[in-house]
């Protein structure tokens, strides 16, 4: 049974937010195709720059991913993560439900430096679970549109 999550804010004060996110997969089971993950996470975070929204660096792990992503004040992030997790989940052949675990982690970042400090932590991630010995080796990550300003 899941926790009872608080509410997310329907408005934001911050013109354009950028928001740190993380997904897990559901039980923290392996995604078995990570290189068709991969191609379908970023076929979305292009796509999403036709609607002005900005997929910044991201890392995809084994059992869950992180991303930064930038939305204007219109921006709905639920609405767009679920999309994000069932294109991934179409991809690998399975329903959103079956791969994912409901909800979403979400931070607003308040400056530069946040969001020099969680990426540097986040893309540690595959040197921390003993995947590779450098970070520029982990072949699922990458940036899609440089959020340059927070």
């Amino acid at each position: 049974m899941i926790k009872k999550r608080p509410r997310r804010f329907d408005r934001f004060y911050i013109q354009e937010p950028v928001f740190y996110i993380t997904c897990c997969t559901l039980d923290c089971r392996p995604i078995r195709e990570l290189g068709v993950a991969h191609r379908a996470f970023a076929h979305y975070g292009e796509r999403a720059q036709e609607r002005n929204i900005a997929v910044g660096r991201y890392v995809l792990m084994p059992d869950h991913f992180h991303l930064f992503l930038k939305g204007d004040a219109d921006f709905m992030l639920s609405r767009w993560i679920g999309g994000l997790k069932r294109a991934m989940a179409v991809e690998l052949g399975c329903r959103s439900g079956e791969l994912w675990q409901p909800g979403f982690f979400d931070h607003v970042l308040r400056s530069d430096e946040s969001y020099a400090g969680k990426w540097n932590y986040v893309r540690e991630n595959p040197i921390r679970a003993g995947l590779v010995s450098s970070a520029d080796e982990w072949p699922y990550q990458g940036e899609i549109v440089i959020i340059d300003r927070v």
